[in-house]
């Protein structure tokens, strides 16, 4: 009887640790389709300027415990791409030296806005963390804009530039096909040529004709 209560314990107890995991799989899943998914450091849930082995050790606890393999959660794809995609750029030098200079600049514009050094000591606080994170999300909010913007600027004067191209193509066909039509009536403009030359000639022999007077 008391191995049968034993049992009866550990199962529960098991049941009970897969329950936690199953919540901790969704908590986790939830945070990160919450997370501003333009802060690859928000989506990882890492604080800007951590090293690179971070960076790899963190990606893979998060991939480990959201893969979509491990969980029935129907949102684990999504957020797992949006784990991997956030792993991605902050593992590419150059997105990670643009992230890490917006949010930069989100920090000296919070302090510029309220007139702060960078020794007061309002910058220590958890309500300035708050605000600087808010001030970061505009900042790149407005720079992704601004990217987007270049990117449409860019296409229409690709665009532009292949209809250009397309125009000067069609007219270099043109040219060559008049040359080649040209070319193809040459036999017949000279043959027509010579005959209108040859009635020029025969017409002048009888104004010539015409011309003399009879002799006597």
């Amino acid at each position: 009887m008391a191995a049968d209560d034993s049992k009866e314990d550990k199962d529960a107890l098991d049941a009970l640790e897969v329950e936690a995991k199953e919540f901790d799989k969704d908590a986790e899943i939830d945070r990160i389709l919450r997370a501003f998914r333009l802060d690859a450091y928000a989506v990882l849930d890492l604080q800007p300027g951590v090293p690179e082995s971070d960076i790899k050790i963190t990606y893979r606890k998060k991939s480990l415990l959201i893969h979509p393999d491990k969980t029935k959660n129907p949102q684990a794809p999504d957020a797992f791409d949006r784990l991997k995609k956030a792993q991605t750029e902050l593992m590419d030098e150059k997105h990670r030296e643009r992230l890490d200079e917006a949010i930069a600049d989100a920090r000296m514009l919070l302090i510029r806005e309220n007139k702060w050094t960078v020794d007061s000591p309002e910058l220590k606080t958890s309500d300035f963390a708050k605000k600087w994170r808010e001030k970061s999300k505009e900042v790149l909010i407005d720079n992704e804009h601004r990217r987007r913007r270049q990117i449409k600027a860019q296409m229409q004067e690709e665009g532009r530039e292949l209809r250009k191209q397309d125009a000067d193509l069609e007219e270099r066909k043109r040219k060559r096909q008049h040359e080649q039509d040209w070319e193809a009536t040459r036999d017949e403009r000279i043959s027509s040529w010579r005959t209108f030359q040859k009635g020029k000639s025969t017409d002048g022999d009888k104004k010539k004709k015409k011309k003399l007077k009879p002799i006597g």
